[in-house]
Parts: C-alpha cells; sequence; structure tokens
C-alpha cells in the first residue's frame, strides 16, 4: 500500500537464539531443527524514520489501518519467500506462536519500537525418513463465496473437515 514496505524480516540461524524462540512458542522442535529461521515483522519503525528524514508527517504510523498494512505486507513477503523456497525443494512451515510472547520476543530479537515480529518461518530441506503431510484447510464452499456473504455453515463440510483434521493430527 503506497509502496510503504513496512515489514522486515530477519534470519535466525544461531543455536541459542532459535532455542528461546522455541520455547516461546511451545517447545516446536522444528524450531530448534531448522537450519534458517526467518521472523517476518511488522515494521513501522522505518517508516516513521524514512517520514522524518524527508520532512513528511508520520502522524498515520500509529493507526490500526498502518499496522494492518505492515501485517500484510510481511504476509505476502513471506509467502513470495515460501513460494521460492519450495521451488528449490526447501521445505517451510509458518509459526504462530512466537505472538505468544511478543515482548519476549522484541527483547530477544532486540526490535525497536513500533516493530513486532508477526510470525516465524523455518526453513530447510525435507527430511525423507521423516514424511509429512500439508494440513487440512476448510472446503473451499465453507470458505469461497459468491456476489455477497453467506453467513450459512454446510454443516456437512465442516462435518467432514473435523473428521479429517482429527485424523490428521492422530498421525
Amino acid at each position: 500500500s503506497s509502496n510503504v514496505q513496512a515489514w522486515t524480516v530477519i534470519a535466525i540461524e544461531n543455536a541459542a537464539t532459535k532455542a528461546a524462540l522455541a520455547t516461546i512458542a511451545n517447545g516446536q522442535k522444528h524450531i530448534e531443527e531448522c537450519p534458517l529461521m526467518l521472523v517476518w515483522c511488522a515494521d513501522l519503525s522505518r517508516t516513521k524514520q524514512m517520514g522524518e528524514r524527508h520532512n513528511y508527517p508520520t502522524d498515520a504510523t500509529v493507526y490500526l489501518e498502518s499496522f494492518v498494512v505492515s501485517v500484510v505486507d510481511a504476509a505476502l513477503a513471506a509467502q513470495n519467500a515460501a513460494v521460492a523456497a519450495e521451488s528449490f525443494g526447501l521445505g517451510m512451515v509458518y509459526i504462530g506462536a512466537l505472538r505468544n510472547n511478543p515482548q519476549e520476543v522484541a527483547r530477544i530479537l532486540k526490535l525497536p519500537p513500533n516493530v513486532v515480529a508477526a510470525f516465524g518461518m523455518c526453513v530447510g530441506t525435507p527430511d525423507p525418513a521423516r514424511p509429512y503431510n500439508v494440513k487440512p484447510r476448510l472446503p473451499q464452499r465453507v470458505v469461497m463465496h459468491r456476489e455477497h456473504y453467506d453467513p450459512s455453515l454446510p454443516q456437512e463440510a465442516l462435518d467432514s473437515y473435523d473428521a479429517t483434521l482429527s485424523a490428521f493430527q492422530r498421525s
């Protein structure tokens, strides 16, 4: 939006840093095991600094809309990185649990004010000895609407999804 590019990514390879982040994320072992952990940040600090540098107003950086734009920017950049990584045969998994304790993540990563870690991404080479599956997604007819939002939910689709997700989690 407006070419603000309100995102930052922090590449982490240090084992101690990954272990500290894994602790915040409920002990997710793949954070410690991956060779590269990317932390995608909503970054309004740089936006504010650049505005001040050019004597532009920076009042908008405190609005919810600016924060939403920065999270969307981070997500779009991360998805492009995920597609690129997968095109090279790498695997990745998003880590939302970094938001369990944003203050501690900010301390560990030395984030300045107006920067928040939106999510992480573990990147590495998939181990063929440890097969994986993609977590099931809601059926299209639950998330896709035509012409207007339809608040009714197809119960049979939800029941089927619940059964599929339960089987996935057991496996």
